[in-house]
């Protein structure tokens, strides 16, 4: 496999060449975050084991529905389990001791091994909205989602430094049929971008097919022998595991891919209202699905998944960015690390329908929250808008511009000799002032974390240039990234492996929009 060469800074003198090299587009991509502050915890010991056997008593005297899936109810058979017709009940301690062979951390390798992430312990890997089937901007306004803006997203998150993976069903290509989508959207993760990606769930063959998909990619040994995809496995709350994720489920963990056990929950209507009911069905739901992962294959990686939101008891509409849904994560993380696995929860959530003030306000406690929460992988972290209906291009790059101030964040505070500024203090003394003294002519660069996009300009100036708004500004940022976007290098076989083995699937089998 060829990699693109990293390109060199090329020298210029005088400042038209300094400003040209600030103004000038580069491809580049922080490495994930690896938090050197605290996580926020808000359940006390006893709290945390109450939840923990409540969630056993769960399992024990309520169980899960395995649905029209009679192979996994045998395994649960053989593993020491009641199974009376679809509904398997998992004596006291057995769900958490096959948990025990998840790992505590695992490799993501990208294509662009200089890309791969490392989801668990202290680190934090970000990765854009999935499976929207409407799409927006300040052009074209609310749409359904084609192939062509599922390849625009691909390219935006390839060009933007702050997100460390490419991400799934970045939105839904409704122009291409359902049972051959998934090619497309492979083909463009592979092909556009070198960064992790994620695999097909809709369907068991589709899952294969983004293992044979990945073989062709990394080859087929490679991917035996290491984790190359995460999938999003979503339990259908309360407490039911359908055929089409488990078996999509089953496909990865034989294979030793990622997948995400994620009970999908709006509070009050999939779970109870309570904090703590909530935490407790979320975690037995979650040791039932990696259970299960590791009845498949012992030391298959998984993550512990949390899509939490509270609802409008008046319109029945789901909530983002509320103090319940962060005590929900807050606890999730807590659970999460007793069990041993990574944690994925929060996002860029918002209800609105536009990149407007509710949606900045949401976006910021959700994001926040996920940084706090200890999360190890965060889907919709950028681009979510209306409930998670829509992507939106110009909110993908607001809230893309500001996960850096999650790596700012995430680093804490240094106390090195440099970052007293001993000597600044004594340089400057009482009644001068810093622009000029050494420490911040050799700091200043690098002294403050600086966004990409809002704007920082004095009032006539920015007038003087259009008196732009927010989404003004990203609609330019993503005409400007697109513009620029230049294609990662891959090796000519391989990509013709790809489209071939895509031709050949393709043509086996008619179209299908159901």
């Amino acid at each position: 496999m060829t990699e693109a060469a990293p390109r060199r800074r090329s020298r210029g003198g005088g400042g038209a060449a300094r400003r040209a090299e600030r103004t000038s587009t580069k491809i580049e991509t922080a490495k994930f975050i690896e938090r050197n502050i605290p996580n926020f915890e808000v359940l006390t010991t006893e709290a945390l084991e109450i939840i923990e056997a409540n969630a056993e008593a769960i399992l024990e005297e309520v169980g899960v529905n395995f649905v029209d899936n009679p192979a996994a109810l045998d395994r649960w058979r053989e593993a020491g389990a009641d199974v009376q017709g679809e509904r398997v009940r998992i004596p006291r301690g057995l769900a958490r001791k096959l948990c025990e062979t998840a790992p505590s951390s695992f490799t993501q390798h990208a294509r662009n091994p200089e890309k791969s992430v490392e989801i668990g312990g202290k680190n934090l890997v970000l990765a854009p909205i999935y499976g929207p089937p409407f799409v927006r901007d300040a052009q074209g306004g609310r749409r359904y989602a084609t192939l062509e803006d599922f390849q625009k997203f691909v390219k935006l998150g390839y060009m933007s430094k702050w997100l460390h993976h490419s991400g799934g069903t970045v939105c839904e290509p409704t122009d291409v049929p359902v049972n051959k989508r998934h090619y497309d959207m492979l083909l463009a993760h592979m092909e556009l971008s070198d960064k992790p990606f994620m695999g097909s769930v809709t369907e068991p063959s589709r899952a294969q097919d983004s293992v044979e998909m990945c073989e062709i990619l990394f080859g087929k040994e490679f991917v035996q022998d290491n984790t190359v995809m995460t999938s999003l496995i979503n339990i259908n709350s309360p407490m039911t595991f359908d055929d089409v994720m488990m078996g999509a489920l089953e496909v990865y963990a034989k294979n030793n891919q990622a997948c995400i056990i994620s009970p999908f929950i709006v509070g009050g209507a999939m779970a109870p209202v309570s904090v703590a009911g909530t935490l407790t069905q979320v975690l037995a739901e979650v040791m039932a699905g990696i259970a299960y992962s590791q009845l498949i294959r012992p030391g298959a990686p998984v993550i512990f998944g949390a899509f939490v939101s509270s609802i409008d008891m008046n319109s029945g509409a789901p909530t983002f960015g509320t103090p319940e849904a962060s005590m929900v994560t807050y606890g999730a993380g807590q659970l999460a690390r007793r069990l041993g696995v990574p944690f994925r929860s929060a996002g860029s959530f918002c209800g609105s329908k536009l990149p407007d003030a509710q949606a900045a306000y949401e976006t910021a406690n959700s994001l926040n929250m996920g940084l706090m929460a200890g999360v190890n992988f965060m889907l919709h972290s950028c681009g979510w808008l209306e409930g998670g209906l829509v992507a939106d291009f110009e909110k993908f790059v607001m809230d893309a511009d500001q996960l850096g101030v999650l790596h700012g964040l995430a680093k804490g505070i240094s106390v090195d000799e440099n970052a007293q500024a001993m000597d600044a203090i004594r340089e400057v003394g009482p009644g001068g002032h810093y622009l000029g003294c050494a420490h911040t002519q050799a700091n200043f660069k690098s002294a403050f974390w600086k966004s990409d996009l809002l704007d920082y300009k004095p009032f006539e100036t920015w007038e003087e240039e259009g008196a732009r708004d927010t989404r003004q500004l990203a609609s330019s940022r993503v005409e400007t990234l697109l513009a620029a976007y230049q294609q990662p290098a891959l090796d000519p076989a391989i990509r013709e492996a790809l489209y071939a083995y895509v031709a050949n699937k393709k043509e086996s089998v008619p179209d299908s929009f159901l």
